[in-house]
């Protein structure tokens, strides 16, 4: 019975680490539409930029010890989505070893709350969040790290139009950009000027960068020096203007956080009380909140509490999270 149960937890948290790593998801409709032609335009006449998806996971089933969990995710195509996630998040990780944090990280909370209680089934459930833990790390370095890109941007472009104005061509621009620009934009920028040193075309080094930095408003810049290339035009000046629409946007967004830190403020206090309330009164009268998880309504009861503050929470962030 027990191997039975300890089965389905572990198919539970495999589809649920799946779900995390393929990073798929809903989102704004327009948003996604934008997107999708920015990438026909920057992706046209593109045939080199599967080679290196290729030799990422060349690298990726050498790497690590865990070499026959790298083989199985590279044959399940799931390697080369988390390697990606792992280079944005400018983490030294692997993808077996990222689902390997995931389950000790399960089995560490699972053993703690059945050493507590006494029951197996609902301490491998209630321990079942934790093995998300890695991936949301993953996620928060990555999107730390591309707000710190999208901040820095502007000053960026500010430095290739001067370059632009001074005569030097967009490649040499580049170059220059990647010397003097901070941290992490350098780093990606010097890749890109390598590359069209060793002899990749620009639009190619262009989709490679925007692969390595999924920031609609760097598709942005790149589709302007991509048409630039093609009809010419003064692209000094477009890129000034793409600068310009960038800061204000910016602006935008950081006053619309101030508007909304109350709100999100609040959203993150009412769905913390809840569980810190339950393990405060657990350690002063473990009898009494026990009741919750060994009777059939104590069950339902935290079933329902469960999916009405995962509710809550989606309501919350649905009126904060404006888009811009």
């Amino acid at each position: 019975m027990w191997i039975l149960l300890l089965a389905v937890s572990v198919s539970v948290f495999l589809v649920t680490a799946l779900f995390f790593a393929a990073f798929g998801g809903g989102g704004d409709p327009n948003r996604k539409q934008v997107l999708e032609r920015l990438d026909t335009v920057i992706s046209r006449n593109e045939t080199k930029a599967d080679d290196q998806v290729a030799d990422i996971r060349k690298k990726e089933a050498a790497a690590g010890g865990l070499s026959w969990l790298n083989r199985k995710l590279i044959e399940a195509d799931i390697a080369p989505r988390l390697k990606l996630w792992l280079y944005q998040a400018n983490l030294q990780w692997t993808p077996a070893r990222i689902l390997l944090r995931c389950v000790s990280a399960w089995l560490i909370v699972a053993y703690v709350i059945y050493w507590r209680t006494g029951d197996f089934f609902p301490a491998l459930m209630l321990g079942l969040p934790a093995g998300v833990l890695p991936f949301w790390f993953i996620r928060s370095q990555r999107n730390s790290r591309m707000d710190g890109f999208r901040n820095k941007l502007p000053e960026v472009l500010e430095l290739i139009v001067g370059a632009l104005r001074a005569g030097h061509s967009i490649n040499s621009a580049i170059g220059i950009a990647a010397v003097e620009s901070p941290e992490p934009i350098r780093r990606e920028l010097r890749q890109c000027a390598d590359e069209q040193k060793f002899g990749v075309e620009l639009r190619t080094s262009m989709k490679n960068l925007t692969t390595r930095v999924p920031v609609p408003d760097l598709q942005i810049a790149v589709t302007a020096i991509l048409i630039q290339q093609e009809s010419g035009g003064n692209l000094a000046e477009v890129l000034e203007k793409v600068a310009f629409i960038m800061r204000e946007r910016t602006r935008l967004k950081n006053q619309i956080k101030v508007h909304t830190a109350q709100g999100r403020l609040t959203g993150l206090l009412l769905s913390l009380a809840p569980v810190v309330l339950g393990v405060g009164m657990y350690f002063m009268d473990p009898e009494h909140m026990s009741v919750l998880w060994t009777t059939a309504v104590g069950v339902k009861l935290l079933w329902a509490s469960g999916i009405m503050t995962g509710l809550g929470v989606l309501i919350i962030n649905t009126i904060v999270n404006i888009k811009v």
